[in-house]
Order: structure tokens, then C-alpha cells, then sequence
């Protein structure tokens, strides 16, 4: 009963909104994928005026992502476009400046991609430093980075959009 208790008491009251939030939009992100990016950006990267960061809430908002992507599957799909930008939606709402970076580059030899969300220049919530796999191919807010015209990976064209299917 005790560990309920102390279990019961870790969770805020920001918590028990937020949850539900943070399931819908997760679960929405496979639909949410299918826009263009430039209507994706508006739809996640609006930012409420005079908003502060409040630690509480960074907190609140990471945990309940974290909880919703562990035990939200079939439901929800793990990932890292999930996490990242269902994360990308409430921390911009919670007034944190963080970019959404998609990349793609080679890992054990096979083709990989990758999204990670990044805090004044530097990979955020991440455990290790992606940047030194997967070359930025776009990025939230503000489209194509400005090294995009020198990606180069081996079996992918040079120009930004000149992939073919």
C-alpha cells in the first residue's frame, strides 16, 4: 500500500491532463506524417506568445511521452518520429525553443534515418550525439538546413529532392 502511495503522489496533476494529450497526438503522428512539411510545421510549430519554459512542465510533458510510447503500443508506434515529434508539439507549446531534425545516413552498414530534437544547436533528450551518424536532411522549424545542398551518403543524390521512387 505504501508504494502505491508514493507512486500515487509522483504524479501530478499536470500529469493526469497531460497523458491523454500526449496518447492523442502520438497516436495521430502516422496521419500527421502524411501532410507536407511545410503544413506539418504549421500544425506542430506554433508557439503561444509570451510563453516561458517551466521546468515542471518540460518534466511532465517528457515523462508522460516516455509512459505513453512504453505502454501505448499497439496503439501507438514506438520510434523516433513518434517521440520526437510528439515531444516537438508539447515542448514548443510549453514555450521551449527546440528544432525537429530529420536525417538519414548508415548504421552497421545498413541505411538508416532519424529524427531528434535539438536545443540551441545541440541534439536534446538524446543519448547519444546522432548528428555523427545521420546527415540533417530537414529540419522544423525552417526546412532544409543550410549544409542540405552538401549532404553527400553514398546511393542518394547530392540536391535535396531529386530523389526518385
Amino acid at each position: 500500500m505504501a508504494s502505491l502511495r508514493a507512486a500515487w503522489t509522483r504524479w501530478s496533476e499536470i500529469d493526469f491532463i497531460l497523458l491523454p494529450q500526449v496518447f492523442l497526438v502520438a497516436a495521430a503522428v502516422p496521419v500527421l506524417l502524411r501532410l507536407r512539411l511545410a503544413r506539418l510545421e504549421w500544425l506542430l510549430g506554433r508557439v503561444p506568445l509570451g510563453r516561458h519554459a517551466d521546468a515542471a512542465r518540460i518534466q511532465a510533458i517528457v515523462r508522460c511521452t516516455t509512459i505513453v510510447l512504453r505502454r501505448g503500443h499497439p496503439l501507438i508506434r514506438r520510434g523516433c518520429l513518434t517521440r520526437g515529434v510528439t515531444l516537438y508539439y508539447f515542448l514548443r507549446r510549453a514555450g521551449l525553443e527546440v528544432d525537429l531534425c530529420f536525417g538519414a545516413g548508415y548504421l552497421d552498414g545498413e541505411f538508416a534515418a532519424h529524427c531528434w530534437l535539438e536545443r540551441d544547436g545541440e541534439p536534446f533528450l538524446e543519448t547519444a550525439d546522432p548528428r555523427t551518424i545521420f546527415a540533417e536532411m530537414y529540419r522544423l522549424p525552417g526546412g532544409l538546413p543550410s549544409s542540405a545542398g552538401n549532404v553527400e551518403i553514398a546511393g542518394l543524390p547530392r540536391r535535396p529532392g531529386a530523389c526518385s521512387r
